[in-house]
């Protein structure tokens, strides 16, 4: 039998977030797990050749983090105060970021949302999940927010 303890719930802050963290928070309540909620935070280094300071660079991702640390506190009482459940924001690609959490701290599960990107959108920016879900050595559920939820 599976054994599902450790979820990973990855989350963007998207006004479809909290439906993410509510499915995660039914399996951690079936199973008596434990969530870890992941935010990353963008690197903006492709942008270090375009005549902006790597220091202001710096600074402007220093406050996005300390702006998602806030978030993530707010989104935790909000969504999961009622599991056993901690937050933790990082900065670099999303799904490198995901996938290396997961494994470095053993996770069971991950919990993401999809976008449901097509055509140029997908073709520009990729979608998070599908590398996720090719790249990850373990279960992988991902949700298509239903709008009205």
């Amino acid at each position: 039998m599976a054994t599902l303890k450790k979820i990973l719930c990855a989350v963007d802050f998207a006004e479809y977030s909290p439906q993410v963290a509510d499915y995660a928070r039914t399996l951690a309540k079936a199973f008596d797990a434990e969530i870890q909620v992941l935010y990353v935070a963008p690197t903006l280094a492709q942008y270090v050749g375009f005549q902006v300071s790597p220091s202001s660079i710096e600074n402007f991702v220093g406050e996005i983090i300390s702006g998602a640390e806030e978030t993530m506190e707010k989104f935790l009482q909000e969504n999961l105060n009622d599991v056993q459940a901690s937050g933790h924001v990082l900065s670099g690609y999303a799904a490198e970021e995901i996938l290396h959490f997961a494994a470095e701290n053993g996770m069971d599960l991950i919990v993401m949302g999809t976008h449901g990107r097509s055509g140029i959108d997908r073709i520009l920016f990729g979608s998070v999940a599908e590398k996720v879900v090719k790249s990850a050595t373990i279960p992988v559920l991902t949700l298509r927010p239903v709008q009205g939820e």
